[in-house]
């Protein structure tokens, strides 16, 4: 299903690139754009080994820094759960332990338009991007475990991402964006 939506979108988006010098987007402007998407985030998440698929929420703000160029602080947000299975014998039988971690990545994203360089329908946008981040992070245990808080944790929170990916502009104030990423690909929407 995943994959049929994928090829949809990309088929949509390829069947209405027009190349057109009435439709050009010369005067285009990027930014004042506030986009709010929702991934699944895969086995690595930001900054460390996860082990599943989980839902995570995105939020960001553009600002035109320059000609088909933006910057957009960022937040994002997820949560999971986990056991695992630890004892010793000075404080218990050995038993699963659960913990639950959240974490909270921010940072900023740089995005170059190509829209003007592939002469685009106005309805499109096409685009390549970086993340720069750390993410924050909190843990909680169950009370009586005495073992390694640190076990799954990585010693680096920082984290470099890179993004390809597509907004379709429903009308002049709300878009339907589509952003792959080696981070967390999100699909979501875009006010403008």
């Amino acid at each position: 299903m995943k994959k049929k939506i994928i090829i949809s979108l990309l088929f949509l988006a390829s069947f209405n690139f027009i190349v057109s010098a009435q439709d050009q987007n010369v005067g285009e402007k990027y930014g004042k754009t506030l986009n709010l998407g929702l991934g699944i985030g895969g086995y690595y998440g930001y900054y460390g080994y996860v082990g599943h698929s989980l839902p995570v929420l995105n939020i960001n703000y553009e600002i035109e820094a320059a000609k088909n160029f933006t910057l957009a602080p960022f937040a994002s947000f997820y949560t999971h759960t986990r056991s695992y299975y630890w004892g010793d014998n000075n404080h218990s039988d050995y038993k699963y332990y659960t913990y639950r971690e959240t974490v909270v990545p921010i940072g900023v994203k740089a995005t170059y338009y190509f829209d003007q360089l592939l002469k685009a329908n106005p309805k499109w946008d096409f685009y390549l991007a970086g993340s720069l981040g750390f993410a924050i992070v909190s843990t909680s245990w169950d009370n009586d475990y005495y073992g390694d808080k640190d076990y799954y944790r990585n010693a680096s929170h920082l984290f470099l991402d890179i993004h390809i990916g597509t907004e379709y502009h429903i009308n002049n104030r709300i878009g339907m964006f589509l952003d792959f990423s080696s981070g967390v690909s999100t699909i979501g929407i875009a006010i403008h």
